[in-house]
């Protein structure tokens, strides 16, 4: 059996005043589905690093910044079967996000050209996100909810 492929994901959270979390949906593409920002770990990339990367690169968000990791999750990928191990993290939205924006998606990788229409949606979600990320949001820390 392959190692598994190491992920990060992204529950960034705005406090306004309620949670609300940071999803994006590919424009053009709606079989794709409502998603957080998440992607592969680089070699040699710290999964801190790696979850600010992806918040950046697919919603331009730099204004964040991280609470904890909040789970760790072995699931194969829902298409090709592969193994991944996916870390979920709690980040913090700055003060001054847009409620929602449309990003295109710079670099070389394979996201590169295609354009996420961002958005905060309240918590609880009203529907479930794409390939169950959104499994873990329970896990984001309530005691710190509350301090906001």
């Amino acid at each position: 059996m392959s190692p598994p492929r190491i992920r990060v994901a992204a529950y960034v959270i705005r406090y306004d005043p309620g949670p609300e979390l940071l999803v994006f949906d590919h424009v053009g593409m709606p079989e794709a589905g409502t998603q957080v920002p998440a992607g592969g770990v680089r070699g040699g990339e710290g999964l801190v690093r790696a979850v600010l990367r992806e918040v950046f690169e697919e919603t331009g968000l730099s204004d964040v910044s991280v609470v904890r990791r909040v789970a760790v999750e072995e699931k194969p990928h829902p298409c090709s079967g592969e193994p991944r191990r996916t870390s979920f993290f709690h980040l913090v939205a700055g003060a001054s996000v847009a409620d929602a924006w449309e990003h295109v998606v710079d670099g070389d990788e394979g996201d590169a050209g295609l354009t996420f229409a961002c958005r905060f949606v309240s918590l609880p979600l009203a529907r479930p996100l794409a390939d169950d990320q959104g499994a873990w949001l329970g896990l984001v820390d309530a005691a710190f909810v509350r301090e906001l």
